[in-house]
């Protein structure tokens, strides 16, 4: 224990003396304070920063990427980050790369929070500028901003924030002119905010080289509650491409309640840094199934339990644990189906051809035992060992094992 720790828990009994000793670490801490504030200021002002204004072309800041954390004010900005994830996998996110394009209700949130889990270097790329409109979602820009490019907008702020962060902003249209520049530099990630289809990173990967899945994307099932709002030309003549920026953008408004992006930014950050960190990041699975298909799948296993067995004694799950195992451990698909990347709805709105077996047959039907399977492959399975799994299908039979160790430590079994 540091003394610092050990004077205050002497204070807490210490009758005359808690005064002197309170006065010594409020005149202690105010000093560090005093000695922290002179180091920022210098900080900024070295990278052009003063007076709320951030020059466009600031570089890293007096310490280098590498030894950022053994710094005292920078890991104390990132205290909660270290606690959180560990000074290594801290490291591995301050030592990271991450480009954000589109830095509207969505980008904006996403790099913002970024920064503040400690990225050392973010390029952030838009062409469009601030509006009044946009400050009910925007993540940082004041009526001040209004009209100031969304990239310069952020990386003032953000130099404010995390001085020590490389930030290149880029006034700029993402297209494929610009898309091999943009993507240089061997990224570790880059976060598509884009609101406009034709630009779009998922699209034209489906689009233009057939890439279906591999890669991470939020979204939500719920319908939209709001419709786009009619086009309205101050004349006659005039079409929606009048008003266009560029080619191709959308003219016609969409109602946005501010709170919708900033949560899509926020998951993102969040899925981002925990991957940067090594932190195992366990997503949503999306399963259309209701407690009549669990309850469906649980009688199956009862069936299956007393045809192999003869006895369904050692089914030790009931039907919300068996939506545990079909949801969070195998995310509604067989075993078999994990790495493929047909993953459209269609998947999971049906249970038709699914049921749950044991792994080991040695082990009772529980949360760690049980594997979701077509009835194909539960019959196939029902007739091989473990042994001839592990010898022929090692990956298999090591993901597999992984996944029902999960069961085994969040059911503490």
């Amino acid at each position: 224990m540091g003394e610092r720790a050990k004077e205050w828990l002497l204070a807490a009994g210490a009758g005359a003396a808690i005064g002197a000793l309170s006065a010594a670490a409020v005149m202690n801490s105010l000093s560090r304070s005093k000695r922290r504030e002179g180091y920022v200021r210098e900080l900024l002002e070295s990278n052009g920063v003063t007076s709320g204004n951030a020059r466009s072309s600031r570089q890293l800041g007096a310490i280098g990427s590498s030894d950022l954390l053994s710094d005292e004010v920078v890991s104390e900005q990132l205290t909660r980050n270290i606690q959180f994830f560990g000074m290594d996998s801290q490291k591995k996110v301050t030592e990271s790369y991450v480009v954000v394009i589109g830095l509207g209700g969505v980008g904006s949130h996403a790099a913002s929070m970024l920064l503040r889990s400690g990225v050392g270097r973010l390029l952030l790329v838009d062409f469009d500028q601030v509006s009044l409109s946009s400050l009910n979602r925007h993540a940082v820009a004041t009526r001040d901003d209004v009209g100031t490019p969304k990239a310069l907008c952020l990386k003032k702020h953000f130099s404010m924030i995390y001085p020590e962060c490389q930030i290149d902003a880029r006034v700029q249209l993402y297209d494929p002119s610009s898309e091999a520049d943009i993507l240089s530099g061997q990224p570790d990630f880059v976060l598509d905010c884009i609101d406009n289809i034709d630009t779009k990173v998922r699209y034209r990967l489906k689009k233009e080289h057939g890439i279906e899945g591999g890669i991470p994307v939020v979204f939500s099932l719920e319908k939209p509650k709001a419709k786009l709002l009619p086009f309205q030309a101050s004349k006659e003549e005039e079409t929606p491409s009048d008003y266009q920026i560029v080619p191709g953008f959308r003219v016609r408004i969409i109602p946005v309640l501010g709170t919708i992006p900033a949560i899509f930014g926020q998951v993102m950050a969040s899925y981002v840094a925990t991957q940067l960190a090594g932190l195992d990041f366990q997503t949503e699975p999306v399963i259309n199934l209701d407690l009549d298909h669990y309850c469906i799948l649980h009688q199956r296993l009862i069936e299956h339990e007393e045809l192999i067995y003869g006895t369904a004694e050692q089914v030790l799950v009931d039907a919300e644990e068996i939506m545990y195992v079909v949801k969070e451990l195998w995310r509604g698909r067989s075993a078999r189906d994990q790495n493929q990347k047909d993953t459209g709805r269609k998947m999971w709105r049906s249970v038709n051809e699914l049921m749950l077996v044991r792994w080991d047959k040695s082990k009772p039907a529980g949360v760690s035992n049980l594997i979701l399977l077509k009835f194909s492959e539960a019959d196939a399975h029902e007739s091989t060992t473990l042994d001839h799994i592990r010898e022929k299908e090692p990956e298999f039979y090591s993901m597999v094992s992984r996944v029902l160790k999960r069961a085994e430590v969040e059911f503490a079994l």
